[in-house]
This record gives structure tokens, C-alpha cells and sequence, in this order.
């Protein structure tokens, strides 16, 4: 039963949503998951989507599809490359679900991405992986 399963707080797991510039000096965005754990985290499942509020003044109706994802192994102080993400949801609440095992134990944590957060002003430098883009712990 799912009374039975302890749930522990999610730790050294981050999602960013990153900037990188291509050939043609435009930016381009991917949604990325880092493992800060020295351990590495198995049978981890991502599912992503974007969606307005009731209360933003857009249409709430207005979502995106929901993507998921599954990786085997995510390797000690690495990160994934989970999907690209396009400038047009930024305006939306962007959400990423992230669900792990850690040493036989799961783990599963909601990383939303507010409205306009996802802006220059945000961008800071993602270490030690040499990325650039806006992180969410």
C-alpha cells in the first residue's frame, strides 16, 4: 500500500532550464536534470508540461502536451539532457516531475518553473558543468 512506502525529501536532484548559443548566434533552451548525489540515481522517470492558471488572464485551457521520459542511470555529479524547450511556454507554469530510485529507495519531487521565470534576468552559471541557465532546487 502506498501508506506503507516512506517517502524521503528529494536531495542534490536540480532541474534547469539552460541556455546554450548556437552557430547562428540564437539561443537555443533545454530542460536538463542534475544528479549532485554521489551516488547514481537509477530508474528515473521525467514527465514535463506546460500550463496556464485560472488566474494568469489567458486562456485556461491553454497547456502543452505532457512528455515523458525514462533513463536507466543517471551517473554521480552528471546531468541529462531531458528535452528541448521552446521560448513561446515561458509565459506558462512549466512542471517536470521527477521520479528516481536512490539505493533501493524512491524518490519523486515536482520542480515547477513559475510563469516568466525562465528570463535573463535568472540566467546564472551552472557549476561544474560549464552550462548557463535558470535553476530550480
Amino acid at each position: 500500500m502506498k501508506k506503507d512506502i516512506p517517502f524521503y525529501p528529494v536531495q542534490g536532484i536540480q532541474v534547469a532550464i539552460v541556455r546554450k548559443i548556437n552557430e547562428a548566434n540564437v539561443p537555443e533552451w533545454s530542460v536538463v536534470l542534475i544528479n549532485r548525489n554521489p551516488e547514481p540515481i537509477n530508474t528515473v522517470m521525467v514527465t514535463s508540461k506546460g500550463y496556464a492558471s485560472a488566474e494568469s488572464g489567458t486562456d485556461p485551457a491553454q497547456k502543452t502536451s505532457t512528455l515523458r521520459h525514462f533513463y536507466p542511470e543517471i551517473a554521480p555529479e552528471k546531468h541529462q539532457v531531458v528535452e528541448s524547450i521552446m521560448p513561446e511556454v515561458f509565459h506558462l507554469y512549466n512542471e517536470f516531475w521527477i521520479s528516481y530510485f536512490l539505493e533501493n529507495q524512491v524518490y519523486d519531487k515536482k520542480f515547477i518553473f513559475v510563469p516568466d521565470s525562465i528570463v535573463e534576468d535568472n540566467i546564472i552559471d551552472i557549476a561544474p558543468f560549464g552550462l548557463q541557465g535558470v535553476l530550480h532546487e
